[in-house]
């Protein structure tokens, strides 16, 4: 007999929620303690929802607990950079071309894209942004893929919170975006892919050029051999 999940009660998914929040959108940054009685009296509530939601944050990727230290938000670093977009890379694009292929409803990409860009803080796009990239995979028609991605979404949305923190690159983002949905919405697959691939490596290279490796293209070989004269004519203009 298969087990039902235990849902998480209400208190603990909105702690949850809100720390990952202040987190991603850099109220609280990497290296910060989180200590349970502070965050319980900010929150109203008792220690056990606080310590539950640290939990979960920590099995996501987000925070790190220590015998030692306590509990605090994961620092992050160019090795940590690569191994969470080198994922985004080998699945993403593959995920939005599937989607592209089946003719999957781009909606929800299409009105995060509108949010970001009519957001009026950095929160509000910072979420937008990490809505119109699940929006583009989600639909590829394999669900452990998208879970996959979903695995890793945190963890790469907490990248960019420092990245843009250091070098905000909003417009050049944006731009990005909008050529990845036009080019989805007008059925072409590998373009897309191939645009999606580049936005990602590109903003990865910028943000952590100290990490020194080579990001490879992606595998539509004869078509990705442009992809280096994009990445240079878009040099001058960053979630990726």
């Amino acid at each position: 007999m298969t087990s039902v999940p235990t849902p998480i009660p209400s208190r603990t998914q909105y702690v949850l929620e809100e720390i990952k929040r202040r987190i991603l959108t850099g109220r609280l940054t990497p290296g910060q303690a989180l200590v349970e009685t502070d965050l319980a009296a900010q929150f109203g509530v008792s220690k056990t929802p606080v310590r539950e939601a640290l939990k979960t944050l920590a099995g996501t990727g987000l925070v790190v607990m220590s015998q030692y230290k306590g509990v605090t938000v994961r620092m992050v670093d160019a090795d940590m950079a690569r191994e969470v977009y080198d994922v985004r890379l080998l699945l993403e694009p593959e995920a939005l071309k599937r989607a592209v292929r089946r003719g999957a409803s781009l909606d929800a990409a299409r009105s995060a894209l509108t949010r970001a860009d009519e957001a009026t803080d950095t929160a509000e796009r910072s979420l937008a942004n990490r809505e119109f990239h699940r929006a583009l995979y989600l639909p590829c028609g394999n669900p452990l893929l998208g879970r996959m991605l979903d695995e890793v979404r945190d963890q790469a949305a907490l990248v960019s919170a420092v990245a843009w923190a250091a070098d905000p690159s909003w417009e050049r983002e944006a731009s990005e975006h909008r050529e990845i949905l036009r080019l989805a919405l007008g059925g072409d697959a590998d373009g897309a892919a191939r645009a999606l691939h580049a936005h990602i490596a590109s903003f990865v290279r910028r943000a952590f050029p100290e990490a020194g490796f080579d990001i490879p293209e992606t595998q539509d070989a004869p078509e990705a051999q442009d992809a280096p004269e994009t990445r240079g004519a878009r040099k001058e203009d960053g979630q990726a």
